[in-house]
Formats: structure tokens, sequence, C-alpha cells
């Protein structure tokens, strides 16, 4: 199947995207509104209610404008890397339980992404008041895989 095919195909079985698949793919984050699916030997990820998805799109639209320095990203709105997508969704999640739970370790797997974003609307009343030094200290540390080169 040719890329173009298979986004096109992508995008019409799977309407509501997850937007944090990339962290949930890599196996360190989960949600429980999350569904996984395969599609020409390819899984994706699915999110299952709106409300969930809009949260989550505030957040990353919240942590992609404030991590701007921290990600070295001038443009507004640019399409980031996949390395630079990471950084925003995992270390955004530790950086989210860091500032809820500060007497603990981020975890390496954050569980569940819908209930610690709506722990901290709980906790805070909105995403735009939660504290994100925390949060942009957590994006700036993360570093995802190494490359191997060789064997």
């Amino acid at each position: 199947m040719d890329q173009d095919a298979f986004r096109k195909t992508y995008r019409e079985i799977n309407e509501r995207a997850c937007l944090f698949e990339k962290s949930v793919l890599s196996g360190l984050c989960r949600c429980s509104k999350a569904n996984r699916f395969c599609l020409a030997e390819r899984e994706g990820v699915h999110c299952q209610h709106d409300n969930a998805q809009q949260q989550c799109a505030e957040l990353i639209d919240l942590l992609r404008e404030q991590a701007r320095f921290a990600l070295k990203s001038n443009q507004q709105g640019e399409v980031l890397s996949h390395a630079k997508s990471m950084k925003i969704q995992v270390g955004g999640m530790r950086g989210l339980h860091a500032l809820l739970y500060p007497e603990t370790q981020p975890p390496r797997v954050i569980e569940d992404i819908h209930g610690l974003i709506n722990q901290a609307i709980a906790t805070f009343h909105s995403l735009p008041q939660i504290p994100l030094q925390p949060i942009i200290q957590q994006i700036a540390a993360y570093q995802g895989r190494r490359r191997r080169f060789g064997k």
C-alpha cells in the first residue's frame, strides 16, 4: 500500500485520532479512552470520546506554545519532528505527573493520559491555570531512544 493510499484510508477509518498516538504506540503512555487498531500491518490509535480529544488538543496546544524555547522552535504552528512530538507528549505527561505528585518520581510509563489530565483540571480548575514551569522542565529533560549505529 502506498503512503498516500494509507493516509487516506487511515483518516477514513480513524476520524477521531488520538493526539498522543506516538507516545501510546511507543508504550510510554496509556489512555483509558484510547483504542488501538491495525491497518495494513501498521497500528493506529483511536480516541473514544470527543471531549477527551478536545482536552488533549487544548493541553498539547498549550504545551507546544509554552515549550517553544525548550524545543528550539521559532515558528508557531510548525510541524514538529517525531522527536519533538515525543518530547511534548511523553515529557508533558511526565511533567504533569510531577506537578500533581511532587513527592514521587514520574513513572517510566504514564498509565492514563485522560485520568491525569482530568486530575489536573480538578486540581487547577482549567488547563490554562496549570503552572507550566515543572512541565516544561520535564519536556526539556526528556530524551527519547538513542540511535544505535552498527551492531
